[in-house]
């Protein structure tokens, strides 16, 4: 079961905040405050929840839509046209061998298939076909550290996000290449975005440029914006 920041966005009025508080609802610091606590409380349960044993549900290839729907910040004529002759994805922090990756490398690795469901925060949900590499695969191809506790992604676009090491060693957690049996369109990544069944829809980032492991929690674009970190089973 997903636990989302409804305490943030739906599940508490500023009514019922200031019931709880005592507090007038004008006192925006106060408010802001016991909303970040509610938040950080968020992510403990449901990094507590976490099990790498734990799978999404999957579905049969009869219910993956065909035409995945397009979300971002901009619109799709403003989606970067990343160039697979020009591209290569930069490694930093706790890894070994930080020699930068071409398109035509990442996409000569082991690949799998997952038929799951993409949910967003904003209350849809779509089921896709995705093919690619499990992360932990490339995780451990490039001497990753997986005792680290996090792992950190820039973007083409100007996004940014972070994951736990449980998470990004999860057995469903893919760097997708394809949807739908089709190189992945520009929209939606090229040439590759991070799938993750486990995580709300904005904790899977798209354009990906540059992958970091550490111990400092990195920031996530959304996060940033009052999203819980976490955002995941």
């Amino acid at each position: 079961m997903l636990i989302r920041r409804n305490l943030v966005e739906r599940g508490f009025s500023l009514g019922a905040l200031t019931l709880l508080t005592g507090c007038d609802i004008s006192d925006n610091n106060a408010v802001q405050s016991l909303l970040a606590r509610f938040s950080r409380w968020n992510d403990r349960v449901q990094e507590a929840l976490f099990s790498d044993r734990r799978l999404a549900p999957t579905f049969p290839e009869s219910m993956a839509v065909k035409n995945f729907r397009y979300n971002a910040w901009y619109g799709p004529n403003l989606a970067p046209r990343l160039q697979a002759a020009d591209f290569r994805l930069l490694l930093s922090g706790k890894i070994a061998n930080k020699k930068p990756w071409t398109v035509e490398e990442l996409y000569a690795l082991p690949q799998v298939t997952q038929i799951t469901r993409h949910v967003c925060v904003e209350g849809w949900s779509m089921i896709g076909k995705w093919t690619g590499t499990p992360f932990r695969t490339f995780l451990e191809r490039v001497g990753a550290d997986t005792t680290a506790r996090y792992v950190g992604f820039e973007c083409a676009d100007g996004y940014y996000e972070g994951i736990d090491m449980p998470t990004a060693l999860h057995p469903q957690t893919l760097m997708a290449f394809k949807l739908s049996d089709d190189i992945l369109p520009y929209e939606h990544g090229f040439p590759f975005k991070l799938r993750i069944p486990t995580k709300l829809g904005f904790k899977n980032p798209k354009f990906i440029t540059t992958i970091y492991v550490t111990d400092q929690r990195p920031r996530g674009f959304w996060t940033d914006r009052g999203y819980n970190w976490f955002s995941g089973s």
